[in-house]
């Protein structure tokens, strides 16, 4: 009865995250296909924020995709060295550009976090003759040569505030191969894009990777300073304009790419652990209930329902009859309904479907990271990056 029980409060909330939670699993928005349009009051300025703290490795390859843009109108590129301690600076400078300004972040004062300040350097060095769009993206991040040139015309057309898509990541081996598409999966679980681009909704959110913003609009909302101290800075970003960024609320698009590409693959489970840990229980608010809760909820959606079918099948088989295999057959239906969520994450990183039926596994272990993450804050670890603790 028990665990009749348990199936049946897990079908439950699988049939309401399938049906009633934003069609979260769709992957949908996606940036549409670059816009042939004439007139020079459609291509405004862009000023591009690049904060980099150890990037030399990647720098070549990323850097010349900004600097090469296809954009008829003024493009301009700020890339802010964080006190690299890699030669990122000089790498940086040895890719000559016109368009292209080094910096060197100034000391960071504690109640900043290193990418805000940096971002907050970029900001302040283009106000010089500063465009009306912003463009923050990161440092690994490669963009195809229409790239800015598609986010301003989503910005301009649509009338956004705010233009962010999830860059495509890149994974190699079994680990990376189910939990990157389960790292978006969730993202985007937790931030509905569809909902985040309702202007009707309070749900605000962003990928750090790729945010195209006005600057009018940034300003308006009182600057990064209102989110210095953010670890989740793109979030953060996201609710600071869909709240102060114009007059009723700014207006935010969130959607899907696989041609803005993150250059470095994740390789086995220690880099997408790493990356999780950081935030995590910021993301719950440092809050040991929200932890526990937390954790009841990820056994309830992706672990009862594996072991429902576990326990139903051994059930019927020592003769328990029909009753026994009920709670089988109920959490055989939400492991089906997960999976069937999953499958276009699968698909849209070109995986086999099968692999869709691991996320039980993939729920699992991103509980484990959870776990670690408040541990690490215990430890006085927590948010640690680069070398950096928060």
């Amino acid at each position: 009865m028990v665990w009749l029980i348990l199936v049946v409060l897990s079908l439950t909330a699988w049939l309401f995250l399938w049906l009633g939670h934003g069609g979260f699993w769709k992957i949908d928005p996606r940036l549409p296909g670059s816009k042939r349009c004439t007139g020079s009051g459609l291509w405004p300025a862009v000023d591009v924020v690049v904060p980099a703290r150890n990037e030399a490795d990647v720098l070549p390859e990323t850097l010349p995709t900004l600097l090469s843009q296809d954009y008829p109108g003024r493009l301009r590129v700020f890339l802010v060295d964080d006190h690299s301690t890699d030669g990122t600076g000089k790498v940086a400078r040895s890719i000559d550009a016109p368009i292209l300004q080094v910096l060197h972040a100034p000391h960071r004062p504690s109640q900043w976090t290193g990418k805000l300040w940096a971002l907050q350097q970029g900001v302040a060095a283009s106000q010089a003759e500063a465009a009306p769009l912003l463009l923050f993206t990161d440092a690994d991040i490669g963009h195809p040569a229409d790239s800015i040139r598609r986010l301003v015309a989503q910005s301009v057309t649509g009338d956004q505030d705010l233009v962010s898509v999830m860059a495509w990541l890149r994974y190699e081996g079994f680990w990376a191969r189910l939990l990157v598409p389960a790292f978006v999966y969730f993202f985007a679980m937790l931030y509905p894009f569809q909902r985040v681009g309702d202007s009707r909704r309070r749900i605000a959110g962003a990928a750090g990777g790729c945010v195209l913003v006005r600057r009018a609009a940034l300003q308006r909302a009182g600057g990064l300073e209102r989110i210095a101290g953010a670890l989740i800075d793109d979030c953060s970003l996201g609710r600071l304009i869909k709240a102060h960024g114009r007059v009723g609320g700014g207006r935010i698009w969130l959607g899907f790419t696989r041609d803005v590409i993150s250059r470095r693959p994740c390789q086995g489970l220690a880099p997408v652990w790493r990356m999780v840990v950081r935030t995590a229980f910021v993301q719950l608010h440092q809050s040991w209930w929200l932890l526990a809760g937390t954790v009841v909820g990820m056994a309830l959606l992706f672990l009862v329902p594996p072991l429902a079918v576990v326990f139903g099948i051994g059930r019927g088989v020592v003769g328990r009859g029909w009753f026994g295999l009920w709670p089988g057959l109920i959490g055989g239906t939400s492991w089906l309904i997960m999976a069937r969520t999953f499958v276009p994450m699968i698909r849209w990183y070109h995986l086999p479907p099968m692999l869709s039926a691991l996320l039980p596994l993939a729920g699992v272990v991103y509980t484990l990271m959870t776990i670690d993450s408040a541990r690490r804050f215990l430890l006085g670890r927590g948010g640690s990056w680069k070398g950096r603790n928060y």
